[in-house]
C-alpha cells in the first residue's frame, strides 16, 4: 500500500497499489481535507511492524468449528505413506530445533542412519538443511528427498559423512543404482556459489549420483518478472501488443521451467529407475516448489481439498519457506531484497496444472484465489514468520487462528 495520490480536474483521493497488484481508489470530499488523516490511519495498520502494533491474526476474533491446525499432522501424514517403515524412520532429533532452525521437529531419515550421524552431515549442507524424505512412491519404493547445497566452496572441499549419506538413501531401494540429484539452479549459478562456499554435488564425490541442473532462476529474477507483469497490465492494457509484452516479461518462461523441472523429478520417481535428491540453494524456494508440484503429479490425496491443505502445510510452512521475508507482512519496505513471488508462482504452476487436468483436481481456481488473498491478507497465522520454530515462539497456534479454518467452511465454492 502506497500513499500516492491522484488529482485530477474531477478527483481528489488516495490511490492504493496493493501487493498482490490490485489497484484501488479512495475518492474523498475535498471540502474536508481528509486525505492525510486517512492516509496515515492506512499507513498505520497496513504496516503495522512499523509502528509497533501486532499484525492482524493477533487480533481477529472470528469463530469457526474447525480446528484448522490440526489439519495436518506430520505423523499421520508419513503413516499414510505408509511409514516408517524398514529402511525409513521417524526421528525427533529436531524436536527442540537445535539441528537445523528452519526444519520442521520431526524427520524422515534412513533407518540405518543415527542421529550423530545426521549430525555429522548437517555440518556439510547449507542452513544445516540435511537430506530428508518429502515422499515415498507406494509401489516402487523410490523416493523424493530434500535438502540445501553442500557446503563445497571454492577449494572443492569433501565430507566423507555427506557422501556416505546419500549412498544410504540410495540404498534404500536395492533396485536402483544411482541416485538423481536435480540442482533446481542454472550451472553458472551453482558454480558462482562457490565463491560464497556453497556448490554442488561432483561426479568425483559422489560416485553414486547423477546430477542435472533445471536452469530455473534466482527470487531477484522472478521479482522482477512479476513487476515487469505488473507494469505492463497497469495503469492500462496495450492490446495491440500484450503478446510481445507478456514475453518480455519471462514469466511464462520462468512458469515453464518450474514446472519442466517438476514433471522430470515425478517421472523420474515414476519410472522406478531412480531414487531423486532436490536441492537449490538454501532449500526453501525452488526445492519447495519442485517437491511440492512432482508430489501433486504423483499422488492424487494432494489434489483433493484436504490434501492440497497438507501438502502446502508440509512442503512449505513447515520446511521453512521464508513467508515473511518473501511476502513483507505488516512491513513498510516493499524494496526489501528478500521480497521474491515464489509461492504465489507455485500456484500459479498449479493453476497451470488444474487447467490442463481439470477432472484431476477436487479444487477449482477460487480455492487458489482464496489462498493467495490470505498469503497477504494477515487474517490467519497460517503463513506468518519464516519458519515452525518461529511459529511455535510466537505460540502461533495459540494466538491466531488457521488459514484452513476458512477454507473447510467454504468447501461447497471450491469443488467442481
Amino acid at each position: 500500500m502506497g500513499g500516492a495520490t491522484s488529482r485530477g480536474e474531477n478527483s481528489y483521493g488516495l490511490g492504493i497499489t496493493c501487493k498482490d497488484m490490485r489497484n484501488l481508489r479512495f475518492a474523498l470530499k475535498q471540502e474536508g481535507h481528509s486525505r492525510r488523516d486517512m492516509f496515515e490511519i492506512l499507513t498505520r495498520y497496513a504496516f503495522p511492524l512499523a509502528h509497533s502494533l501486532p499484525l492482524f491474526a493477533f487480533l481477529n476474533e472470528e469463530k469457526f468449528n474447525v480446528d484448522g491446525w490440526t489439519v495436518y499432522n506430520p505423523v499421520e501424514e508419513y503413516r499414510r505413506q505408509g511409514l516408517p517403515n524398514h529402511h525409513w524412520r521417524i526421528t525427533f532429533i529436531n524436536k527442540c530445533y537445535e539441528l537445523c532452525d528452519t526444519y520442521p521437529a520431526l524427520l524422515v531419515v534412513p533407518y540405518r542412519a543415527s542421529d550423530d550421524d545426521l549430525r555429522r552431515v548437517a555440518t556439510f549442507r547449507s542452513r544445516n538443511r540435511i537430506p530428508v524424505l518429502s515422499w515415498i512412491h507406494p509401489e516402487n519404493k523410490t523416493v523424493i528427498v530434500r535438502c540445501s547445497q553442500p557446503l563445497v566452496g571454492m577449494s572443492g572441499k569433501r565430507n566423507k559423512d555427506d557422501e556416505k549419506y546419500l549412498d544410504v538413501i540410495r540404498e534404500t531401494n536395492k533396485q536402483i543404482s544411482k541416485l538423481t540429484i536435480y540442482d533446481a539452479r542454472p550451472s553458472v549459478n551453482a558454480v558462482a556459489n562457490k565463491a560464497t562456499g556453497g556448490g554442488y554435488e561432483s561426479d568425483d564425490a559422489y560416485h553414486n549420483a547423477e546430477l542435472f541442473f533445471l536452469d530455473i532462476h534466482n527470487i531477484h529474477v522472478m521479482r522482477e518478472s512479476l513487476k515487469k507483469v505488473k507494469d505492463i497490465v497497469y495503469p492500462n492494457v496495450e492490446e495491440s501488443h500484450w503478446l510481445s509484452s507478456l514475453e518480455s516479461t519471462h514469466w511464462l518462461e520462468h512458469i515453464k521451467l518450474v514446472l519442466t523441472g517438476a514433471i522430470q523429478v515425478a517421472d523420474k520417481v515414476s519410472s522406478g529407475k531412480s531414487s531423486v535428491l532436490v536441492h537449490c540453494s538454501d532449500g526453501w524456494d525452488r526445492t519447495a516448489q519442485l517437491t511440492s508440484l512432482a508430489m501433486l503429479m504423483l499422488d492424487s490425496f494432494y489434489r483433493s481439498i484436504e490434501g492440497f491443505e497438507i501438502l502446502v502445510q508440509k512442503e512449505w510452512i513447515s520446511f521453512g519457506h521464508k513467508f515473511a521475508s518473501r511476502i513483507g507482512h505488516g512491513d513498510k519496505n516493499h524494496t526489501d531484497a528478500d521480497r521474491s513471488p515464489i509461492f504465489l508462482q507455485f500456484i500459479d504452476c498449479v493453476w497451470q496444472m488444474s487447467k490442463q487436468f481439470p477432472t484431476a483436481f477436487e479444487f477449482n481456481e477460487q480455492f487458489l484465489i482464496i489462498i493467495l488473498d490470505h498469503l497477504y491478507s494477515c487474517r490467519f497465522g497460517t503463513f506468518l514468520f519464516n519458519c515452525e520454530s518461529a511459529r511455535e515462539r510466537q505460540a502461533l497456534h495459540f494466538l491466531s487462528l488457521s488459514l484452513c479454518r476458512r477454507l473447510q467452511k467454504g468447501l461447497f465454492l471450491y469443488g467442481h
